[in-house]
């Protein structure tokens, strides 16, 4: 069985198409001229804005022109992960695979985070057989790196009074919160010097963790590759004098870093004992994470002498403060039993060509003094390791609203679907919704989909039952809109 075999027909036959197209963060000119060239096909009327974000709309079902308008939202960009570092997602679609009743790529991030959600609202604008309502696409960009799209929508581009963000991952829960969110960046500068010639160098290797979302996923114990990598320095530079030419560990400031490596020496005369003091800690590590991350590998081989070497005093201050930066859950919400209210990403560290080092990290509450509480904590100890820190501007939170309406209505809509009540809930993800409040203050928005597991991972999957229940419980919010008086 193949995608094309899927049901519903509508909904993953257009996710396929979009699994064809490129479209990585930052890079969606492939997703949005597919986008353009859908709505041309199906006479839909469309826009799009300075951003790049593209809206399409469609005239309501003769008599139901006075209902409130609405709007499907979902983002075009991609999170790019592969455990085959030189896949190419710039240019190379993504191969789908059916399991049982789950659908994941071969080696890749899925994309159905958000791809579903375009697939959703793209079956449900061409459905002539759907009563609506005036009816409305809003497909934004750089939605994983910043946000973009929603932070600079243009004026004009949605009408509609209601909106429905199609980029949650939980079958039977309907969202009507989430946490805000901000990056903090920290760079180190160093002095670059002759690696030591009496040195013998290895390369420390850690690959296959099981990463993550750093929102969903941050309460979930899973490793920090980076952290493991800064622990074992951390340990061997407390004994030894260690030269380290090569740091580089995780992707993306919303992804929980999966793989991350080191190329340093030490005096030739404790080779031995760093290989002893590596299978220690790699015994250690495994116990540890013992049923979690059960495809964790940790590898220490021979490297060849690199050329150059980072001094040794921001080498100490570099892996002091990755080791003590602080990483996952910081408080749990009052309010919501189960949900993480701040919490913070330790997301990577990358050399850079000017003889910078780059540590990303990434921030997120539903408080938001909290947000920048935790976020200050992060620039003091940076700060005290020498490091140069900024804050991006971050992102606002979305309040839940108890009294929504569009919420009553996709509860009562999933409920008569499938007899199940399903649960009103806030997540510590970051969704648009906040974005779209601050130029659009009356909305009145809910978000949902289907079940995804493992987002922004090679390991990300998607329930293919859940798929039907989404598309039914998203045409029944439309036809029961449309019943609506605005």
């Amino acid at each position: 069985m193949t995608i094309k075999d899927l049901q519903p027909a509508n909904v993953f036959g257009i996710f396929h198409e979009i699994t064809q197209v490129p479209r990585p963060s930052k890079k969606e000119g492939k997703i949005r001229q597919y986008l353009l060239d859908f709505a041309a096909k199906h006479g839909l009327g469309v826009k799009t804005d300075a951003i790049g974000n593209v809206a399409m709309f469609k005239p309501a079902t003769p008599g139901h022109e006075n209902a409130p308008g609405l709007i499907m939202q979902a983002h075009m960009d991609m999170v790019c992960e592969s455990n085959n570092k030189d896949f190419d997602f710039e240019n190379t679609p993504i191969t789908t695979i059916v399991d049982g009743d789950w659908l994941h790529a071969d080696g890749t991030t899925l994309g159905a985070d958000n791809g579903i959600g375009i697939a959703g609202a793209l079956a449900a604008l061409t459905d002539d057989s759907l009563v609506h309502g005036p009816l409305e696409g809003l497909f934004t960009v750089d939605e994983e790196t910043g946000l973009t799209g929603a932070n600079n929508i243009g004026d004009g581009m949605i009408q509609g009074k209601m909106l429905l963000n199609l980029d949650s991952e939980d079958d039977a829960e309907i969202f009507v919160g989430c946490a805000g969110g901000v990056d903090t960046t920290c760079t180190f500068a160093y002095d670059r010097s002759m690696s030591p010639t009496d040195y013998h160098f290895f390369k420390f290797d850690i690959s296959k963790g099981l990463g993550g979302h750093s929102g969903s996923d941050i309460n979930a114990g899973r490793a920090n590759a980076v952290q493991l990598l800064a622990r074992f320095l951390w340990a061997l530079a407390q004994k030894h004098e260690l030269s380290l030419c090569e740091i580089d560990g995780g992707n993306l400031r919303n992804a929980i870093p999966r793989a991350a490596h080191a190329v340093f020496g030490v005096h030739t005369s404790k080779k031995e004992e760093i290989v002893a003091m590596f299978n220690c800690f790699a015994a250690d590590v495994e116990a540890e994470y013992k049923g979690l991350e059960t495809t964790l590998e940790l590898k220490l081989e021979t490297a060849d002498r690199p050329e150059f070497s980072v001094d040794s005093d921001t080498t100490c201050r570099l892996i002091s403060a990755l080791y003590c930066a602080p990483h996952g859950v910081i408080s749990m919400s009052r309010d919501i039993e189960g949900l993480v209210e701040t919490s913070t990403n330790l997301a990577s560290v990358k050399m850079l060509a000017d003889n910078k080092i780059l540590v990303t990290t990434s921030q997120r509450s539903s408080v938001e003094s909290r947000k920048w509480d935790i976020a200050h904590r992060v620039e003091a100890l940076f700060t005290l390791a020498g490091a140069e820190v900024t804050h991006g501007d971050g992102y606002p939170g979305w309040a839940p609203n108890m009294d929504s309406q569009i919420m009553k209505i996709a509860a009562d809509a999933y409920e008569e679907l499938y007899h199940i009540r399903p649960a009103i809930m806030a997540i510590h993800a970051g969704l648009e919704c906040g974005l779209f409040l601050t130029k659009y203050p009356g909305l009145d928005m809910v978000s949902f989909g289907p079940t995804l597991q493992n987002v922004h991972s090679p390991s990300e999957r998607m329930f293919i039952p859940a798929v039907d229940r989404f598309w039914h419980q998203l045409a029944r919010i439309i036809e029961k809109v449309a019943d609506l008086k605005d």
